[in-house]
């Protein structure tokens, strides 16, 4: 027993780390470039749909309208999307249709939250998503905002009271047409977005009592990065610090893209991003990359549930049209990072692996996944 005490004095402590929750994907649900949340008791899914035959650049084929599914647990069984707004009404910023609008260019990104525990604090939810034709049209950022009558729509003037309603976000940080993802910030008690800008850098910027304008805070180049896209920000209670993630790098429908991680002390910054050490000519992603391959998919945005941040990624088929693509959530669960330039080990980025899904387990709707 003496030996065993002074053995156990000499070698290290077991390295602590927290709980992993095992990954989700759902398969069968024709939601895409969403993100989830969780109300009460209910999982709230929201997607772009493609299953009337949306093809992006195609002004051939029609724009399907943004959907929500809803289950008991992140593992199903999810019911049937519904739509939270028509696609025929109308755009009240272009005076189009939002078939009109959306067509070819699509309209993607639908981000809900509810307005509690930051700017009016009463409880209405709010619907935001981009519109890149208003970028190409006359340059205005591609951003709407909806007003809804509940985490599952109606939104939009067309849903009536008490609270649809439109508004054209004003914006001087992101005033761009990428993609994006939105974060509360709990000190300011706002909300706040982080995007994508023509030149695929990020920006972010903070927005007003009503989640619906800039309250006129922002930043541009965050982290110094460029050729990205789809960030997701997340206020991170084991380090006291935000993180923020993205594809990395921009790419179009892709699979296999890998997912990229940046930090700050705030959401406003500023941002960092981890870079390879070199003499000369050090490799972009070398150590700034969570996955090299995001679980076969590609990094969308990052959902918050219950505390515990989630990478969604689109899994991706290649075809013009992406009914059939599935979406994966990876926990995002901070683990202090390992390794040092010129140890020969692997270098571990401050998050546990990715886990990813064995696909012969996953379910029709949603399954936990096998770690490997």
């Amino acid at each position: 027993m003496a030996f065993l005490a002074a053995l156990s004095a000499v070698l290290p402590a077991p390295d602590a780390r927290a709980v992993v929750p095992m990954p989700v994907t759902i398969k069968s649900i024709d939601l895409h470039d969403g993100m989830v949340l969780k109300d009460g008791s209910t999982y709230y899914l929201y997607g772009t749909e493609y299953g009337c035959g949306f093809r992006w650049l195609d002004a051939r084929a029609p724009w399907c309208g943004f959907g929500v599914s809803t289950a008991p647990s992140p593992d199903g069984p999810w019911s049937p999307p519904r739509l939270l707004f028509p696609p025929d009404s109308t755009d009240p910023y272009s005076g189009l249709s939002w078939q009109q609008e959306c067509v070819s260019a699509g309209c993607f990104n639908p981000r809900m939250v509810k307005r509690s525990g930051w700017g009016a604090d009463d409880g209405v939810w709010v619907l935001w998503f981009n519109s890149p034709s208003d970028y190409n049209r006359n340059w205005a950022n591609a951003y709407n905002v909806m007003g809804c009558n509940s985490p599952a729509g109606p939104c939009g003037p067309t849903a009536g009271a008490p609270y649809g309603s439109y508004r054209k976000p004003p914006l001087y940080s992101c005033y761009g047409n990428g993609d994006f993802g939105l974060a509360v910030d709990a000190t300011s008690r706002s909300l706040v977005v982080a995007c994508t800008m023509p030149d695929s850098t990020l920006s972010v910027e903070q927005i007003d009592h009503w989640g619906t304008g800039s309250a006129g805070r922002g930043a541009a180049h965050l982290a110094e990065l460029d050729g990205v896209e789809a960030p997701g920000i997340w206020y991170e209670p084991a380090t006291h610090s935000w993180f923020g993630t993205y594809s990395d790098p921009i790419c179009g429908y892709c699979s296999g893209t890998a997912t990229g991680y940046m930090t700050a002390d705030g959401p406003l910054g500023p941002w960092s991003a981890p870079v390879s050490l070199a003499v000369a000519g050090a490799p972009e992603r070398g150590r700034r990359d969570i996955s090299a391959t995001s679980c076969g998919g590609q990094p969308r945005t990052v959902s918050v549930v219950d505390g515990q941040a989630w990478q969604g990624i689109d899994l991706w088929t290649g075809e013009a049209n992406e009914t059939r693509a599935g979406l994966h959530f990876e926990p995002l669960t901070y683990q202090p990072p390992r390794g040092t330039a010129g140890d020969g080990g692997l270098w571990h980025p401050p998050f546990a692996d990715f886990h990813c899904t064995d696909q012969r387990s996953a379910g029709q709707h949603g399954r936990r996944g096998d770690a490997r």
